[in-house]
């Protein structure tokens, strides 16, 4: 019984840095979460990287420590758990900002994004820099400041600031009124109003994800 338990114990350190790191990257990325034998394969994948890694770690220890099993039995787990962290939050980063597949667009490898789809690309890239024209249901239109927007566009809510009721060529501020929340569900469309409103010129974005994938002339 006890043997059983520590191979219980042995499997689950092992396999503890890739559950830790995939876990970081679902919790920290805006990427639909895969079912479970999705999960349980992307945490192997961490824990083979790892694994491979750390791997030299006990001939480091054999010498410094001489041959001290519990040191580096502690060493060994502690580094996979730290690694799997560093990469766990390395690979967020590149897929939140684009770096990778913005290098590889470069080297006309691949014309796709880091990003989950074109509603999120969309609004990486011009979310924080402009306002915005929602085009509501009813023929309805909001402007306003985007404070904060849905990954999706069929889920969560839009936080706009500023706000004003856009009548035909009238604009009625919502006076009194810091902020106001819409579903993201009665949103059909949405323009982004940039330094390009001088000349009446916006860029579009529907709930089927017709827009640019956010990207410069150069990075296409």
């Amino acid at each position: 019984m006890n043997l059983i338990t520590e191979q219980v114990i042995d499997l689950l350190a092992f396999l503890l840095p890739g559950f830790l790191g995939a876990g970081i990257v679902y919790s920290l990325t805006s990427r639909r979460k895969p079912d479970v034998l999705g999960r349980v394969i992307h945490a192997l994948a961490f824990t083979v990287i790892v694994r491979a890694i750390t791997n030299t770690l006990p001939y480091v220890s054999l010498v410094a420590f001489d041959g001290d099993a519990p040191v580096q039995y502690l060493l060994s787990t502690g580094s996979a758990l730290g690694l799997s962290v560093l990469m766990a939050l390395l690979y967020t980063f590149m897929s939140n900002n684009d770096k990778l597949h913005r290098f590889l667009r470069r080297l006309k490898i691949t014309r796709e994004t880091s990003y989950p789809s074109e509603w999120y690309s969309a609004f990486s890239f011009h979310g924080d820099t402009c306002f915005v024209v929602l085009h509501l249901t009813g023929e309805r239109r909001l402007y306003g400041w985007p404070h904060e927007w849905p990954s999706r566009p069929d889920q969560g809510h839009f936080r706009l600031g500023q706000s004003e009721w856009l009548v035909g060529d009238e604009r009625r501020p919502l006076t009194g009124v810091a902020s106001v929340l819409i579903p993201a569900e009665a949103v059909e469309m949405v323009e982004f109003i940039g330094q390009s409103e001088q000349t009446g010129q916006s860029e579009q974005t529907d709930r089927g994800g017709n827009a640019s994938d956010g990207r410069t002339p150069a990075e296409a």
